[in-house]
């Protein structure tokens, strides 16, 4: 099978699974912090260049397909890899379907019986991981193709944000609630972990690494360089959306681009604003699908999951897996709907983060071990 994927569209996967949600909720959420959130987002961001290193250097050794998986298992065997294997298959299976809960609410904005009928957001929801799994299975190229373009369209409106408000902004409306005046250590310990939710998706480059063209040096250019379009668009939309919207309106906003956006453009930037996060969540939910049939994939070639998880179709997707992981994501989604649309998000986004801590640890303590082998063995591993 002809390897399709590039530096551009490693690239594109790095930022569409990074860029979803995240940054269309979080500066409601980072409000009370002021100014100090964008020290937030730099911390964050420079821990997450770090993790990006390491995955460079693992990637850099050997691309490996599985990622996390095979990088466990080849540093401790098959046992910890099966392990991380699985809860790192059920972390994506989780953000797929938090993903296609968070867009109903989204969709709302434009019919809002989608987002306040359970049924209607559920058949929705179920829709969108079946079109995105259907885009998949169709092949690596147009699944690639798919994600690349989504990535560069969730970019405008971000940047149209991040403009507006370096125009239009007052300075004056960035300021921390009184408590905050003079941070703490745990108050900035709490701002960066919940920033770190934005970043969750960075390693996912490395898993499908069968499908591109020089991994060993397409990967580790594409973690660093999209880790760093990554926070540079965070810190410029948040910046944007604290000086567009006074502090204290901001921290009470459910959808707090839109209403920066309103500030300047009035109804239709709102509009835009919510288009550009249908965009982003989308690609989001393709980049996790893209990826989610490829670690199941990984373990049963090496002979630890059901062979029929092995199987590629023409377009090289490993088609019988995503389908698998569709049904799977699909029931997770009918299994949390019924306590609601914030609910089902809220527990959906707590599983896929707790279920992604742990690789993170693994591939680490990984790197380590086979570092300590390379130099035994005489040999020297480059990030770039």
């Amino acid at each position: 099978m002809k390897k399709v994927m590039g530096f551009w569209r490693c690239w594109g996967i790095v930022v569409g699974m990074m860029i979803g949600s995240g940054i269309f909720m979080l500066p409601a959420v980072l409000a009370p912090f002021g100014e100090f959130s964008l020290v937030g987002w730099i911390v964050a961001g420079i821990g997450t260049i770090f993790i990006a290193l390491m995955f460079s250097l693992l990637a850099r050794r050997k691309a490996l397909v599985g990622g996390p998986y095979a990088y466990t298992r080849a540093a401790f065997g098959d046992l910890p890899g099966y392990l991380i294997g699985w809860g790192y298959w059920i972390s994506l299976l989780a953000a797929i379907a938090a993903g296609a809960v968070a867009i109903t609410g989204y969709l709302g904005f434009f019919i809002p019986s989608i987002a306040t009928n359970p049924l209607w957001g559920a058949l929705t929801a179920l829709f969108l991981i079946w079109l995105t799994t259907g885009i998949n299975v169709a092949g690596v190229k147009t699944a690639s193709t798919f994600q690349l373009l989504t990535s560069l369209l969730k970019l405008l409106p971000l940047f149209l944000v991040a403009v507006i408000g370096l125009y239009f902004g007052d300075p004056v409306n960035v300021k921390p609630e009184p408590a905050l005046h003079s941070p703490t250590f745990s108050s900035i310990a709490e701002m960066v972990m919940i920033i770190m939710w934005a970043y969750i998706g960075v390693e996912c480059v490395t898993i499908p690494s069968d499908d591109m063209i020089e991994p060993e040096k397409n990967i580790p250019r594409a973690l660093i360089i999209g880790t760093l379009t990554v926070t540079g668009v965070y810190i410029a939309v948040s910046y944007g959306v604290m000086v567009l919207v006074p502090s204290e309106q901001l921290a009470l906003s459910t959808s707090p681009l839109a209403d920066a956006a309103s500030v300047v453009l009035g109804p239709w930037g709102a509009g835009l604003i919510t288009l550009g996060a249908l965009v982003s969540i989308i690609s989001n939910i393709n980049a996790n699908i893209f990826v989610v049939g490829v670690m199941p994939q990984a373990l049963a070639q090496d002979n630890l999951f059901p062979k029929v998880f092995s199987r590629l179709n023409a377009g090289g997707a490993p088609a019988r897996a995503i389908v698998i992981s569709g049904f799977i994501a699909s029931l997770l989604v009918v299994m949390n709907y019924s306590n609601g649309l914030m609910t089902a998000f809220k527990t959906l986004i707590l599983l896929s983060t707790l279920a992604t801590v742990l690789p993170y640890v693994t591939s680490a303590l990984a790197e380590l071990v086979l570092q300590k082998r390379d130099r035994i063995q005489g040999e020297k591993t480059r990030w770039y």
